[in-house]
């Protein structure tokens, strides 16, 4: 019998609660990196690990077996799996990227003296431009022919990782410190048009063609309503996801902000509307989840980076802007997410720092439009308003917009 051999980069959250499941149940045999030298033992005794499915009341208990685990910082063990792989994952968080350069090049220059096939390199990292970022980091490493040769035969596909996992509590954990919770959803969209030597057949996995369409819906509407009802549920003092858009305001904000970037995106791709609100609604519906117990302030995080000119809020509403759309309750959230930005700052909130600090992370000045109108929102913010409120700003915002187009 034939070995198929999966080498994924990074044992954390997306790695063994994601990337490792779909590929161990597609019949590889899965090798995990990751420089947390207790986990990497503890794989390596337990030569596998459970996965718990959370769905609203009930859970579904997983094994993933026939796992084995290497030291990051062994560069050359790492880079000896690489070598020998039939497809890789890297799942290692943006951030991180740069450290596994060493192994991957030292992984693919052994390849090509064996004249090995192509290398899929699945890029789960959450970032746009993946493809290029880590075809640059690596570029920075190799000669010009090499170069050359990295282009023949590694395939850098982008992905989009659409399946929530919270951060693993004790409670979680179960008396298991290697089991994973995750929620049900298990799509993996990847870049059609990257792979090298053929798509290999990996299940859920969906191959998709632009492929730009897929990272800019996880962006603009997963990731974009999922930060406003973060950041609206963390001004409210609300803990939970869950809580926060049971809330019937919080909730109509929300689903107002997915209507302004669907509408934004269907346009932008010429994709029917009528297509993206099952995806809509069942984002709703995952959000709910109460047993992933996920925390407002876990997906409200690093506010400053939200807040980037191409990043969920200010992306998606500039999308907007782009095809005429008011993006005034994506506003709200981009105001909830300054709101926050400040208070991590330990700033005094006011229009004047506000602004400044806008400015500073996406680019924005108060006098554009789409700065103009998070200000204001802003603003409303600072008054102690509620999210009622907010929908009443918003709407008078709306109808200023349609008055003017008028």
């Amino acid at each position: 019998m034939i070995t198929i051999k999966a080498v994924v980069y990074g044992a954390g959250n997306v790695g063994r609660g994601f990337i490792g499941v779909l590929l161990s149940q597609s019949g590889y045999t899965v090798t995990f990196i990751d420089v947390n030298n207790e986990l990497v033992s503890s794989l390596n005794r337990a030569r596998g690990y459970p996965v718990r499915i959370l769905d609203g009341d009930h859970c579904e208990d997983i094994e993933v077996m026939g796992i084995n685990a290497i030291r990051g910082q062994d560069i050359s063990a790492a880079a000896a799996a690489i070598a020998q792989a039939d497809i890789l994952a890297t799942a290692v968080g943006a951030k991180a990227l740069p450290h596994i350069i060493p192994s991957l090049v030292t992984g693919l220059r052994t390849r090509w003296k064996l004249s090995l096939p192509p290398l899929n390199i699945l890029i789960c990292e959450n970032l746009m431009d993946a493809n290029h970022i880590l075809r640059e980091l690596i570029y920075q490493e190799l000669t010009t022919d090499e170069r050359n040769q990295l282009d023949e035969t590694a395939g850098l596909v982008e992905t989009s990782i659409g399946r929530m996992i919270p951060v693993q509590t004790i409670e979680m954990q179960d008396g298991d410190p290697l089991r994973i919770c995750v929620e049900r959803y298990g799509f993996l969209p990847v870049d059609q048009d990257a792979f090298k030597d053929g798509i290999p057949q990996i299940k859920r996995m969906v191959p998709f063609s632009p492929f730009d369409f897929y990272l800019k819906r996880k962006l603009y509407l997963h990731n974009m309503a999922h930060a406003v009802c973060a950041y609206i549920g963390m001004y409210t003092g609300i803990e939970y996801i869950w809580e926060a858009i049971e809330e019937s305001s919080i909730r109509l904000i929300v689903k107002e902000a997915m209507c302004e970037s669907m509408s934004a995106i269907a346009k932008e791709y010429d994709f029917p509307m009528q297509e993206l609100l099952p995806h809509a609604n069942d984002l709703l519906i995952r959000f709910s989840n109460r047993a992933l117990g996920d925390t407002c302030s876990r997906v409200g995080g690093d506010p400053g980076r939200k807040l980037g000119a191409f990043d969920r809020l200010i992306g998606a509403a500039g999308l907007c802007q782009k095809h005429g759309i008011p993006p005034v309750y994506i506003a709200v959230g981009a105001a909830g997410a300054l709101y926050q930005l400040l208070k991590e700052q330990e700033l005094a909130q006011n229009t004047e720092n506000a602004s400044a600090a806008l400015q500073e992370a996406s680019g924005l000045a108060p006098e554009d439009d789409l700065g103009g109108l998070i200000i204001d929102q802003y603003n409303q913010y600072c008054s102690g308003t509620n999210p009622g409120k907010l929908i009443k700003t918003a709407e008078m915002m709306k109808k200023r917009f349609v008055n003017e187009i008028i």
